[in-house]
């Protein structure tokens, strides 16, 4: 294998602590680390091919999510997740995008919001099926993308990177389910929502461009809350 230069190192250390956190979100978010379960470092260094350092810092970053207790020189003990944390986290998220929505609608660059815009038509209007949630999944993470990088608030824009895994893994983990049960309707859904807030970043209008975040986020309060019941089961599993 070939030396790295620092710069490339220090971004395929982060890569493999980012890989790491986000297994261990999505086996906890699946129900298949349970509550109290212990992750030891060893262990986990192990299965994930990495050495000591990426696990320890992936279990720093799965504490300040919220999912994991530390033991000193232990590894760490998952905590529970109930349906009041997720709406938590939810509500933490709707206070985040929508003061980034807010200053993206002053900065955002007009291309990329037509070309985002024509990402979200086309998921709309493809057959609901498998890989049109993977092309879903993909166009939200280019909206949110776009906004946070147009928000214009440095430290803003850290924080919702911070916990842009979480998000993305909690999502993932929702959309499974459904996948599992042959159940689409939240792409049409969610690419209505996409498209309201896309329209009031074209027309730089900030104060419907909160209306539309906040109404995007109250819709996935409400369906994730009522997929969090299923958190730990996939219908496969029964």
């Amino acid at each position: 294998m070939p030396n790295l230069a620092p710069a490339d190192a220090a971004f395929d250390h982060g890569l493999r602590r980012q890989s790491v956190v986000r297994a261990v979100l999505t086996e906890i978010f699946h129900g298949h680390l349970r509550a109290g379960q212990r992750l030891v470092t060893e262990s986990l260094a192990t299965r994930f091919g990495v050495s000591h350092t990426p696990i320890r810092e992936a279990l720093i970053e799965l504490r300040g999510l919220g999912v994991v207790d530390l033991l000193p020189n232990r590894g760490g003990v998952v905590r529970e997740i109930k349906p009041q944390n997720v709406r938590e986290v939810c509500q933490v998220r709707k206070v985040l995008e929508c003061e980034a929505v807010r200053g993206a609608a002053r900065n955002a660059d007009p291309d990329r919001v037509a070309a985002v815009a024509a990402e979200v038509r086309a998921v709309a209007a493809a057959p609901a099926d498998t890989a049109t949630v993977t092309r879903a999944r993909e166009v939200d993470n280019h909206l949110h993308e776009l906004i946070r990088e147009s928000c214009g608030n440095g430290f803003l824009a850290v924080e919702l990177e911070r916990l842009r895994t979480l998000f993305r893994t909690f999502r993932d983990v929702t959309w499974d389910l459904e996948v599992a049960r042959s159940d689409f309707h939240r792409i049409a859904v969610e690419a209505t929502e996409h498209l309201a807030i896309l329209e009031a970043l074209a027309a730089r209008d900030a104060r419907a461009a909160v209306a539309a975040m906040t109404a995007h986020m109250r819709s996935g309060v409400l369906y994730w809350t009522q997929v969090t019941a299923n958190l730990t089961r996939l219908p496969n599993e029964a």
